[in-house]
């Protein structure tokens, strides 16, 4: 995004908690997720932004005491094309944020992808259930402190 372009997104957003950054070339945006869901519907909602389209989401462990895991949601303006990563730091104990299923209809699988890999809980999700492993495992495969190895005996397997 050109500087001007950055310039009118600050403005916008100005009585938000948001932290600008750079990711790799493109603009990034830390949010408050208690706000996320405002900031999300102005993104896509004001005919000067625009951000009509998200691409992609992933989830980060990042192996530390204090919001040890984000969320990070790549969108995309398709009218101007412009992207921009709008990025939630979580809790580390208990990592849950608002579902933005609610304002891009694609959020849901990466979302129950999320959950079901890292144990990220959205709220208000349509549909929050595992979709790789069964619903009675209770661990979280993509975690950092998950053994390299799995868990023996953590999922029964089929007899050869």
């Amino acid at each position: 995004m050109s500087e001007q372009n950055i310039e009118t997104l600050k403005t916008k957003l100005s009585n938000f908690k948001t932290e600008f950054t750079d990711v790799n070339g493109y603009t990034g945006i830390y949010v408050d997720g208690e706000q996320i869901l405002d900031v999300c519907r102005i993104l896509k909602e004001d005919p000067e932004l625009m951000f009509d389209s998200l691409l992609d989401a992933v989830s980060v462990d990042r192996f530390q005491k204090k919001d040890r895991f984000e969320m990070i949601y790549n969108i995309l303006s398709i009218k101007y094309n412009r992207r921009i990563f709008i990025k939630i730091k979580l809790d580390s104990k208990t990592p849950e944020m608002e579902s933005l299923s609610q304002i891009w209809k694609s959020a849901n699988w990466y979302e129950r992808e999320a959950y079901d890999m890292m144990g990220i809980n959205f709220r208000n999700h349509p549909d929050l259930r595992r979709m790789y492993m069964p619903e009675e495992f209770e661990y979280y495969p993509l975690r950092k402190d998950f053994p390299l190895m799995g868990i023996p005996d953590s999922i029964p397997l089929p007899n050869k």
